[in-house]
């Protein structure tokens, strides 16, 4: 009986340890009670369960080698809902949070500042509501800061300005408010990371800040304590400067008052109406309308009309495939781009009103802006933002001489312009395909911010499984080959292109050199021939001294998923951008990701 009582214990030890040993660790406890308060209809964290003994191979889960301490959540593009649980600031070690492209609510939970080693946060996209925790400037790694495209309201915390590592930051299209703080980190980044706020103010937005009764925020000091105090004077003096004084605070009451009427009046105006439409009539038959979209051309509609109508020769700065580019110098030097449409071109009345539809109501980090068009007796004008650089194919390709673009460069470039074509294939509605997506179609600001223009041939898709288009448009050396012998553009093409300018950005070369053309290759079979012959360092652009060689092969890898002959294997824009920015802009190693590179 004894030796049955000891053999039992033995067992029940034995079972005991096991069960300790395969406990899930406290990070995983910790997921597991983030997952609560998410909405997961699609399953997709179906394999985190508290039976496991690390949450390492759970999806979306990295963690560090040594410790097995949880490193990266990466959830993009899962619709997921939900909350974000406060609960995540038990992740000490968290290093990139990537919950970009879902449908969450509530607000960004105060302890994610609990986070210190944290350097990546993606959550744009979503439905965050509350302000940005106060305390964000304790994350000092922080490198990339994306909350763009939620509903956060509130002030920008001035603690993000000691964040002296931030080299992204965006928070366009919420509804933050106040004056952005113009000191360390905040001082580098302009108006492209703000864009989308009307009520924010500050340097970096080029709008001045004002007080409630419409003064300057910054208002005079007095001269000195010593003015203040009266000498003394006659009664009849006193009772003199006591009137002057009843008088003056009269008069001050009179102009205050008139400046909250007004206040009062214009931000009605502005709530009631999405764009402002002036006229001014010409002649009785014809007549001028400039309209400009979301208030964005704080300029009296006489002088943009009059500088308009004074565009000449000297003005254009190129020509587009819809009609004659030039450059609008307004009276405070303020500059814009107009795109001048033929209004004796066939069809273009129709374009030019699919594009003003379009456009007007497209705001993005990446997408040349549209300010407004203005109907001419003789023409119709559109009015963009004018960007300084010119094209990537001027920087690539026209000016040589110059500074060469460095890898670093170069990768940004190509981020930016897929985060631009992503949103017009998944975020628009209807979905938008460009047609024509070709370096000289990405236009460069002062910091070689990438921005995708020209969606004069854009289609808009209403039915997702239709082929809309049945003209070929675009550039020859970009076009997929299902487009050039079908003429339907779909989404997929559009995809194509962009692995084609991403061989551009890599190689230095135009899709028709004739360093491949005359073998009777393009770019892509080109690309292949060198890659089979393991002729790698011969693909990378020879001024780019910089190239890391680990980036190269994944960007290529990228390339090649984007050009491949069949369109169905080809990834979707929201892919592209989820490897490039796994590869790109992750502070960790490239392979640190390599088991999460297939979400959809």
């Amino acid at each position: 009986m004894s030796v049955f009582v000891l053999g039992f214990s033995v067992i029940h030890l034995v079972t005991l340890f096991s069960s300790c040993s395969l406990a899930l660790n406290e990070d995983g406890l910790t997921l597991l009670e983030i997952k609560s308060t998410l909405n997961d209809s699609r399953n997709v964290l179906g394999n985190w369960l508290d039976t496991d003994e690390s949450p390492c191979k759970w999806t979306g889960i990295s963690c560090h080698p040594n410790d097995q301490r949880v490193s990266s959540i990466n959830l993009p593009y899962m619709q997921l809902g939900g909350i974000i649980s406060p609960s995540i600031g038990k992740l000490s070690r968290l290093q990139r949070l990537a919950l970009h492209q879902n449908s969450l609510h509530g607000i960004i939970p105060n302890e994610i500042t609990n986070c210190t080693e944290l350097r990546a946060v993606y959550l744009r996209a979503n439905y965050l509501q509350g302000g940005i925790p106060s305390d964000i400037g304790n994350l000092s790694h922080l490198t990339i800061l994306d909350l763009s495209s939620n509903m956060l309201k509130g002030a920008i915390p001035s603690s993000i300005g000691r964040l002296t590592h931030l080299r992204h930051l965006n928070f366009s299209t919420n509804f933050f408010s106040g004056e952005i703080p113009d000191f360390g980190a905040l001082s580098t980044f302009g108006n492209d990371s703000f864009i989308g706020n009307l009520d924010l103010c500050g340097r970096q937005v080029h709008k001045p800040c004002r007080t409630s009764m419409g003064f300057p925020a910054v208002l005079p000091h007095a001269a000195s304590d010593e003015a203040a105090v009266p000498t003394k004077r006659s009664s009849h003096y006193i009772k003199g400067v006591l009137i002057g004084i009843m008088a003056t605070m009269a008069l001050t009451l009179a102009v205050l008052l008139a400046f909250l009427w007004i206040c009062l009046l214009s931000k009605k105006e502005r709530a009631a109406k999405k764009y402002t439409e002036v006229k001014k009539q010409v002649d009785q038959e014809a007549s001028t309308k400039l309209i400009t979209f979301h208030g964005d051309l704080p300029y009296p509609s006489c002088e943009i009309i009059e500088k308009l109508e004074s565009l000449d020769e000297e003005d254009v700065v190129g020509s587009g495939g819809f009609g004659t580019v030039y450059r609008m110098v307004m009276n405070d030097c303020g500059t814009f781009a107009v795109k001048r449409i033929d209004r004796s071109r066939e069809g273009s009345d129709q374009v030019f009103e699919r594009e003003l539809e379009i456009l007007g109501s497209i705001k993005h980090i990446n997408l040349v802006n549209l300010r407004g068009y203005c109907r001419l007796p003789m023409a119709k004008l559109l009015i963009y933002d004018y960007l300084a650089m010119g094209s990537l194919d001027d920087i690539l390709h026209e000016h040589v001489q110059e500074q060469p673009l460095n890898w670093s460069a170069r990768l940004s470039i190509a981020l930016g312009s897929a985060r631009g074509l992503a949103y017009l294939h998944h975020d628009c509605s209807p979905k938008i395909v460009h047609r024509d997506i070709k370096s000289s179609n990405i236009l460069l600001d002062e910091n070689l911010e990438p921005h995708v223009s020209d969606f004069g041939l854009a289609k808009l898709l209403v039915d997702e499984d239709a082929h809309v288009t049945t003209v070929v448009a675009g550039t020859f050396g970009y076009l997929a080959p299902e487009y050039l012998q079908s003429g339907r553009a779909t989404e997929k093409s559009d995809v194509y292109s962009f692995g084609v300018l991403l061989l551009e950005l890599v190689t230095g070369k135009r899709p028709t050199d004739p360093a491949f053309v005359k073998r009777g290759l393009n770019v892509v079979g080109w690309l292949n021939t060198l890659l089979r012959e393991n002729r790698l360092d011969d693909v990378v652009d020879k001024r780019c001294k910089d190239a890391d060689m680990e980036t190269v092969e994944a960007i290529l890898e990228i390339a090649a998923r984007c050009t491949d002959a069949n369109p169905d294997d080809r990834p979707t824009m929201n892919q592209v951008l989820q490897l490039l920015e796994q590869e790109v802009m992750s502070p960790c190693p490239s392979d640190f990701y390599e088991s999460h590179s297939d979400y959809s």
